[in-house]
């Protein structure tokens, strides 16, 4: 008798398990501390507005292990159905650092959009930078990400 509800269980649980994966990639665990991407700026905005917007946390999720704020929850939805397209490259490191094989977190003021990719920087130069060489700067900075992706960001001082 067991065995004919055994499918039935067994499909049963994988609902349930996938369905609890997809709400852990959605909501915040309590307790659980997650890195706030780009200090809580909007990444849609970016694309959406042409200028950093903060993010509020009603309007959060989390993608690639760091916590993500929106200006709306219109935002928030854009990015749940393409995240690879509005999170920033590196995680929302210094796309100039990550060039020179640095991991430093970004501040989300400086930034520039190259092929359709969000890159930030730790400061104005790092934009000027990259308008005048793009291809070698993103070429740079993907080859040392694959090593510095898991690496952590600085203690600040």
């Amino acid at each position: 008798m067991f065995g004919r509800y055994a499918g039935f269980a067994v499909g049963l649980f994988g609902l349930l398990f996938m369905a609890s994966m997809a709400l852990a990639q959605t909501q915040l665990a309590p307790g659980t501390p997650v890195r706030l991407a780009l200090k809580g700026y909007d990444s849609v905005a970016y694309f959406t507005d042409g200028k950093p917007i903060p993010g509020r946390p009603e309007f959060e999720t989390i993608f690639d292990e760091a916590r993500y704020r929106f200006a709306s929850a219109q935002h928030l939805e854009q990015f749940k159905a393409d995240p690879d397209r509005f999170a920033p490259q590196y995680a929302g490191s210094c796309a100039g650092s990550m060039a020179a094989g640095i991991k430093i977190e970004a501040e989300p003021e400086n930034w520039l959009i190259v092929d359709g990719k969000l890159f930030v920087f730790a400061g104005p130069a790092g934009v000027g930078k990259m308008r005048a060489n793009s291809t070698e700067m993103i070429a740079k900075g993907q080859e040392n990400w694959r090593a510095l992706a898991s690496a952590p960001f600085p203690a600040k001082r």
